[in-house]
C-alpha cells in the first residue's frame, strides 16, 4: 500500500482540484475503473465508509482511519477483513451495484452487527401510488415492463400491509424512470456497468431511477435483471438502507439473475420494522348473538372459561393463533375460542409433548416450542426432523425452564422471559445473547414478573399473559397501555368470549383488574363479542 504521506499528498491534490459533495440519500459511481489508492479512497468516502469534509480543503486522513474504512467495506462486501487494499477488494469496488451509499450517517468508528439498516424515514400511509413515467428504450414491450415493476413492488407488499397502486392520474408517491447520464437530480449515471440505479428515501420523495444504458432483461441470465434491481431500489424508496448481510436483497452489490429469488429473513425483518407484519383479512364480529357449539368436557379437558390461565401462545405462519395448556390446545379468533376446541396436542402436533413452557413463531414461518431443557421446531403443525434439541445448543445463552418467548415488533429480535429476568436473542450476532443480559423485566414498564405467555396479535400489539389476566404493551412508548378499563384485564372475558356473572358486578370488576381467587363459577361462555380494538 502507498505510504501514508504519499497517500495524503495525492488526496490533497484531488480534493484541491475538485471538491465533490454527495447527498447522503443517493449516489452514483464514478465512471473510471477504480484501480488506484486515491480512487479507492474516493469510493469509500462516496459510499459512507469515510467522513466527508465540509470545507473546501481536504483534511489529513490517518492510516488507522483508512484501514478501518477498508475493513468496513470488506465486511459489508463479505470479504476477509484485512484492512489492505488488495486486488480482491479493488475488484469488488468495480462490481455493478446500487448507487445509494452503504453507510447512512456513518461515523467512521461505528461498527454494527450484520443486519438490515433503516434510513430513518418511512411513508405515513400504506396505500402507495406509482407510475413508470419513462420506459427503458431497449425493452419494447411496455406490458412486460409493467409486470416486472409490479412484481418488484409485490415483493414488499407480500410481507407487510403496504399496497401499491399503478396510476396515470395526478401526483404519485414513487415515480419510476429510465434515464441516461445527467437526468436532472444531480446524480449522473455512468453508462453500462458499475452504477445500475438509485432511489430516494421517503423523506426525499421515494422516486427510483434506472440507468437506461444498462441492458435490462427479463428472466434471462445475460444483461441486468430488471425485477431484482427494481425490488432492491424500491426497498430504498420505502426507507431501507443497505444491509451487510450478503444474502439479503438489500445488499448493495448486484449478484446476477436468480430464477428462484426469495426475500432473505433480514429483508423481511427490516421492512416489518418499518411497516409491521401483514394483517390477515378478518371479518368484523357479527353484531348481536352467535351461538357457540357447546364443548364436551366429559374427557376431563380444561374449560378456559373456568380457569383462563394457560402455558403458551403463538400465531403460526398460516395466521392462526393458538394457546396451549396441559395436554390441550385451542384456536383463538377475534370473536373468542373457535368451535371444536379444546383438542389434544398429541392428535394434531405429532411429536410435541404436553405442558410446554413457551412458544413463538419466527418470520420464516418456523414455530418453536420450549419445555424444560429442550425445544421442538414445527412449520404449522408438522414437526421438522431431528427434534427435540437442547436449548443450550440451538439457543445458546438462553436458560432452561423459561416462562415465555416472543418476537418483538419493535426490533424484530427474539425475547425470552423467566421469573424477573429477560434475555434478548439474535441468531445473527456472535454471541447471540449479549453479555448485558439477563436484565430485569421491570425495564418493560408496567409488566409483572413470572409472565406465562406472550404474542403479537393481528392488530400488531404485543400481549403478555399472567394467570387469568393479560396486559397490552405499547411497543412505541415501551410501556403497558393506559386504557379504560385499565390493564391487566380478564383473559376469559376479553379473549375467550366468556362473561363474568354477578348481580352486583363485583366479579366483573375484580376480573377486569386482574384479581385472583375468582370463583370458577363466576364466568360462563357467552354470545356477546368484544371488537378487536378493545383487546
Amino acid at each position: 500500500m502507498m505510504d501514508l504521506c504519499r497517500l495524503q499528498f495525492h488526496l490533497l491534490r484531488v480534493f484541491a482540484a475538485c471538491v465533490v459533495l454527495y447527498h447522503f440519500n443517493s449516489h452514483v459511481t464514478a465512471a473510471p475503473v477504480i484501480s488506484s489508492e486515491v480512487q479507492a479512497m474516493m469510493y469509500l468516502q462516496k459510499y459512507g465508509y469515510m467522513n466527508e469534509s465540509g470545507s473546501n480543503s481536504a483534511s489529513l486522513i490517518s492510516e488507522k482511519a483508512v484501514r478501518s474504512a477498508i475493513k468496513d467495506f470488506q465486511r459489508f462486501a463479505g470479504l476477509a477483513e484485512t484492512g489492505e487494499l488488495d486486488n480482491t477488494t479493488l475488484n469488488m469496488m468495480n462490481m455493478p451495484r446500487c448507487g445509494v451509499r452503504d453507510k447512512v450517517g456513518h461515523s467512521g468508528s461505528a461498527r454494527r452487527k450484520k443486519r438490515y439498516a433503516l434510513q430513518g424515514s418511512k411513508w405515513r400511509v400504506t396505500d402507495l401510488t406509482y407510475r413508470i413515467s419513462k420506459y427503458p428504450r431497449r425493452l419494447k414491450d411496455k406490458q412486460k415492463v409493467d409486470k416486472e415493476i409490479a412484481k418488484a413492488f409485490k415483493v414488499w407488499s407480500d410481507v407487510t400491509n403496504l399496497k401499491f397502486i399503478n396510476t396515470d392520474k395526478g401526483r404519485v408517491h414513487i415515480d419510476v424512470r429510465f434515464e441516461e447520464g445527467e437526468h436532472g437530480d444531480g446524480e449522473r449515471f455512468d453508462g453500462p456497468g458499475r452504477t445500475l440505479a438509485h432511489a430516494f428515501f421517503p423523506q426525499y420523495g421515494g422516486d427510483a431511477h434506472f440507468d437506461d444504458e444498462e441492458k435490462w432483461t427479463i428472466n434471462q441470465y445475460y444483461g441486468t435483471n430488471l425485477f431484482q434491481v427494481a425490488a432492491h431500489e424500491f426497498g430504498h424508496s420505502l426507507g431501507l438502507s443497505h444491509s451487510d448481510v450478503k444474502a439479503s436483497l438489500m445488499a448493495p452489490f448486484y449478484r446476477g439473475y436468480e430464477p428462484s429469488f426469495n426475500l432473505d429473513e433480514d429483508d423481511i425483518l427490516g421492512i416489518q420494522a418499518l411497516y409491521g407484519r401483514p394483517r390477515k383479512e378478518v371479518a368484523p364480529p357479527t353484531p348481536g348473538y352467535r351461538p357457540h357449539a357447546t364443548p364436551d368436557y366429559s374427557d376431563g379437558s380444561p374449560d378456559l372459561c373456568q380457569d383462563s390461565a394457560f402455558n403458551a401462545a403463538t400465531t403460526t405462519e398460516d395466521g392462526k393463533t393458538y394457546v396451549f395448556k396441559g395436554d390441550y390446545y385451542w384456536e383463538i379468533k377475534q370473536n373468542g375460542i373457535s368451535d371444536g376446541y379444546p383438542r389434544k396436542i398429541s392428535e394434531d402436533w405429532g411429536g410435541l409433548p404436553g405442558n410446554v413452557d413457551a412458544a413463538l413463531t419466527w418470520t420464516n414461518g418456523k414455530t418453536f416450542f420450549f419445555k424444560k431443557n429442550e425445544y421442538w421446531r414445527f412449520r404449522n403443525k408438522k414437526m421438522d426432523s431431528g427434534y427435540p434439541k437442547a436449548i443450550s445448543v440451538g439457543f445458546e445463552g438462553i436458560p432452561n425452564n423459561i416462562d415465555a418467548a416472543f418476537v418483538w415488533s419493535g426490533n424484530g429480535k427474539t425475547y425470552f422471559l423467566k421469573g424477573s429476568s429477560y434475555w434478548r436473542f439474535d441468531s445473527r450476532s456472535e454471541p447471540p445473547v449479549s453479555s448485558r443480559y439477563p436484565q430485569s423485566i421491570s425495564n418493560w414498564e408496567g409488566l409483572p414478573n413470572n409472565i406465562d405467555a406472550a404474542l403479537q396479535w393481528v392488530n400488531q400489539k404485543t400481549y403478555f399473559f399472567k394467570g387469568r389476566s393479560y396486559y397490552r404493551f405499547n411497543d412505541r412508548l415501551f410501556s403497558v397501555d393506559k386504557a379504560d378499563p385499565p390493564y391487566p384485564r380478564s383473559t376469559s372475558v376479553w379473549w375467550f368470549d366468556c362473561k363474568a356473572q354477578s348481580s352486583n358486578e363485583d366479579l366483573t370488576k375484580a376480573s377486569l383488574n386482574g384479581e385472583k381467587n375468582i370463583p370458577f363459577t363466576s364466568v360462563v361462555r357467552t354470545t356477546s363479542h368484544h371488537p378487536p380494538k378493545f383487546l
